[in-house]
């Protein structure tokens, strides 16, 4: 059994991963923005699940998030589901907050962070980015963004396993009813990179869709990408990523 953290589970991707994982005995902690969400996820601590709350997009709040995480029972796993489409919490929820949770959570074994196929749309610039989200921010941009981390981490981390996943288009209230991925396979990925003994499911550093490893943006693996963007955070956040985990 792990002990592992959904972020954005209250619905949607986060909570059928949630869902999922809890059946197969693992020890769930979902995450919800504010109490009224939390409390949707009546049914799932019924069955032992364990939830924290915390608006992703608040600094004050993640940082506080990150501080009770660490005085709870070790985590194994983290699946930096939430996310936003678009206006300025954009950059905050999608990028800072899995940033600085990686940085300040005692290391997990694994690490899945959710990218997208619109990754591939994002540009490889950090100039002007406003991460603090006073003007709306860029959904392709930052999930190249969180995807570079992804493999930033998995680089400076060698004892995590670290690696982004595409969901694919599915019909969750973000991809819309008529979204023509399958939903099911929009989180089997997740699950499977977090908790499975299978060999492919212990590599690190891989982008993926439906269990099947591909070829990112060329500059998720580029190195001084990677070293640019976790600069930039540092001095955003005053926060540094640790290099060992």
């Amino acid at each position: 059994m792990s002990r592992i953290l959904i972020t954005g589970s209250a619905d949607g991707l986060g909570r059928a991963a949630g869902e999922a994982l809890l059946s197969a005995g693992h020890d769930v902690v979902l995450h919800a923005r504010n109490s009224g969400r939390a409390a949707s996820l009546a049914l799932l601590v019924d069955r032992g699940a364990h939830v924290v709350v915390a608006d992703l997009g608040e600094r004050d709040d993640v940082l506080g998030l990150a501080a009770q995480l660490a005085e709870g029972a070790p985590l194994d796993a983290v699946i930096h589901n939430a996310g936003v489409w678009s206006g300025r919490a954009v950059m905050p929820v999608n990028v800072v907050a899995p940033y600085l949770l990686t940085a300040l959570l005692p290391a997990p074994r694994r690490l899945v962070y959710l990218s997208s196929g619109s990754h591939f749309g994002g540009h490889p610039s950090l100039a002007g980015v406003d991460w603090r989200g006073t003007r709306a921010g860029s959904y392709s941009d930052s999930k190249l963004f969180l995807t570079a981390l992804a493999a930033a981490v998995a680089r400076l981390r060698p004892a995590v396993l670290s690696n982004a996943v595409d969901p694919g288009w599915v019909p969750t209230k973000m991809g819309g009813p008529h979204a023509p991925d399958d939903l099911e396979l929009g989180h089997r990925t997740q699950e499977w990179l977090a908790t499975s003994d299978d060999p492919e499911a212990q590599t690190t550093g891989g982008y993926w869709y439906h269990q099947s490893r591909r070829d990112p943006h060329p500059a998720v693996h580029d190195e001084a990408f990677q070293e640019q963007l976790l600069q930039a955070l540092a001095e955003e956040t005053g926060i540094a990523l640790a290099d060992a985990g």
